[in-house]
């Protein structure tokens, strides 16, 4: 995927929140996603199944006709994953399920999705160490939105982090999405 290059807002940098790093690869910077936990805070990060170099964000998905285990590139705004099965649609559920591959929490929340043209409801909610930050991923199969929602940056910075998609998005709708 082409590399696209988005500044990160200095007032988010002031109050990065735990969870996300600020990296400097290859002479570019980048935020990565270093720690997500699920509802009842277990690890959802895959050292062993690494994209970019880096580790992964691992959990359990649902398509409504097939399921299995998805490995989400870390890279804020990056689409790449992998999976352990072949992901085929449902017509009939337009949505993913998402539970935690440790303790089958279900991840899924209300909250509705910001992407242009979007008109989800449904998110799969990852949880930030220290409870006050959070990151939601819209549970559309091929919607690529997304955001964070943290208490120690104002909004409107956030929605500008929200904005940043350093590898564009895939091709095929499918994989688009979570």
């Amino acid at each position: 995927m082409r590399l696209t290059y988005k500044r990160v807002p200095l007032e988010f940098l002031r109050e990065i929140p735990e969870g996300i790093k600020f990296v400097n690869k290859q002479g570019h910077d980048f935020l990565i996603v270093d720690t997500v936990l699920c509802p009842n805070g277990h690890s959802l990060m895959a050292a062993t199944v690494r994209i970019h170099g880096e580790p992964s964000i691992r959990i359990t998905i649902d398509t409504g006709a097939s399921s299995g285990l998805v490995f989400v590139d870390a890279f804020w705004g990056g689409h790449d994953k992998l999976y352990n099965f072949i992901p085929v649609l449902s017509p009939a559920h337009p949505y993913l399920t998402a539970t935690c591959p440790t303790c089958g929490a279900n991840m899924i929340v209300d909250e509705p999705c910001r992407q242009e043209g979007c008109e989800s409801t449904k998110a799969i909610m990852f949880s930030l160490p220290g409870g006050k930050s959070r990151v939601y991923a819209c549970a559309k199969l091929g919607c690529p939105g997304h955001h964070i929602e943290t208490v120690d940056v104002p909004e409107e910075v956030s929605d500008q982090v929200d904005g940043i998609n350093y590898f564009g998005s895939a091709s095929d709708e499918i994989f688009e999405g979570i």
